[in-house]
């Protein structure tokens, strides 16, 4: 069917866009925006004053846990979490069980997005055969399989060696390699930031200059190689310095943040609760100092995109002793009211620039369609209600974990709707916009 989206701010910087505008949808594609577009036959969808069209919303770090990891996350949970955060699309991480090392393995997560039907899934595949770095999996096979690039997340690539072999190989197929930065020697067995609150706590600590060494080893190697690499969930402001400096000798590095790192310091490790277990992520959350400087980063064009990190994990799983619970947290359904709340709001950014981190950055470094409502393109559509008042509730979360630290925050900002290849597939009831 057609759809004419008339009258809404339409902000998509990729198309030189940001005023108020229609939006044309044939079937499946963008057929034309534009002012004052004739409905030639569209059902006419009449924007309220507030909102904004932007290009859909793609998060490049995600763990939907399966296969193997079932009971945390499904790739169909996962999905209906990721429409109903605003995104259309999500990049999901290798460490399941069995690893995403082989194209089985991609082509049975493929085949799962299929059925769920609902955001866009972009598998991403292991660096080494089951992410043990010793020897490199087959790049070859995952590129054809459908993987945009290779990690062992969850644990840096084994040694200098290994992650410059990846470059190279990764650099045959024009694929990035991500990497999950950190000096395994200097983490050792660490569960928060070494600061303030660790010491009074009695946690082990794990400083920022473990994930800042493994980010300037991967700079040195991408510009020995000539490849793309790509920083994950960065949080050190040392790591920050070296993507810096690898960008203004012209390498090939980009980089990523979550939002707990742009929000969050480690003073939620005592406050308002001490030990909560969902407050503890790898990268840690770390000091204020660090925070400001991923904010800065972002303010100044450093920082390439927003990324969640959407780590789900079960109940029981968190409700542990704090050395004993997994890293990570929830993050496909807080994202953009946290951006929109915490970087649009008060100033930092503008919304142009937070469309360029969730939606411009993203496609371009994984190389997959998106950023952009150019005629032709994918109808994948993020509308955003900028001054919707929202209240972060776990237990209404459709992902199949709740592990967050953000329960009962109130924000500016949320999402109005998300239509994936024309299709709506979540439009907020708290919202005046009919799309049926």
């Amino acid at each position: 069917m057609k759809r004419l989206l008339k009258g809404g701010r339409v902000v998509s910087p990729a198309d030189g866009i940001d005023g108020t505008c229609d939006v044309l949808i044939d079937g499946e594609r963008i057929a034309r925006v534009g002012r004052d577009l004739p409905a030639d036959g569209a059902v006419v969808v009449e924007v309220p004053a507030g909102l904004v069209v932007c290009p859909g919303f793609i998060d490049m770090h995600v763990h939907l846990r399966e296969p193997g990891q079932e009971h945390k996350e499904t790739v169909a949970t996962g999905t209906a979490a990721a429409v109903a955060g605003g995104f259309t699309a999500v990049a999901c991480m290798p460490n399941t069980s069995p690893v995403n090392d082989d194209a089985n393995v991609t082509a049975y997560i493929l085949a799962k997005a299929a059925a769920a039907n609902l955001a866009r899934v972009y598998p991403i595949g292991a660096v080494s055969r089951g992410s043990k770095g010793e020897l490199l999996a087959d790049i070859a096979e995952l590129k054809q399989a459908g993987c945009v690039a290779i990690t062992d997340d969850g644990h840096p690539v084994a040694t200098a060696l290994l992650l410059r072999r990846a470059l190279e190989y990764a650099r045959m197929f024009d694929m990035p390699v991500i990497e999950h930065c950190e000096d395994p020697s200097l983490k050792g067995d660490g569960v928060a930031h070494e600061g303030y609150y660790a010491a009074q706590l009695g946690l082990r600590g794990i400083p920022g200059a473990a994930e800042a060494l493994g980010a300037e080893r991967g700079v040195l190697l991408a510009e020995a190689t000539g490849s793309a690499f790509h920083v994950a969930h960065m949080s050190a402001r040392a790591s920050l310095r070296a993507v810096r400096k690898g960008k203004d000798a012209g390498i090939r590095v980009t980089c990523e943040v979550a939002p707990h790192h742009f929000t969050l310091t480690d003073e939620s490790l005592a406050t308002p609760i001490a030990y909560d277990t969902n407050t503890k992520m790898n990268p840690p959350l770390r000091e204020a100092a660090d925070r400001d400087a991923m904010v800065a980063g972002i303010a100044d064009g450093t920082v390439d995109a927003i990324a969640t990190d959407h780590a789900p994990h079960h109940y029981d799983e968190k409700k542990v002793e704090f050395d004993r619970a997994p890293f990570g947290i929830v993050g496909l359904e807080t994202a953009v009211p946290l951006s929109l709340d915490r970087l649009v709001h008060t100033g930092v950014i503008r919304l142009p620039r937070l469309v360029e981190l969730l939606s411009v950055n993203p496609a371009r470094i994984l190389r997959v369609p998106g950023g952009s409502l150019a005629g032709g393109a994918a109808a994948d559509i993020t509308i955003i209600a900028p001054d919707l008042r929202v209240r972060i509730e776990a237990s209404r979360m459709r992902s199949r974990s709740k592990n967050t630290p953000f329960d009962g925050w109130e924000l500016r900002g949320g999402v109005a709707a998300t239509l994936v290849g024309g299709r709506p597939l979540f439009v907020n009831p708290d919202v005046p916009l009919r799309l049926d």
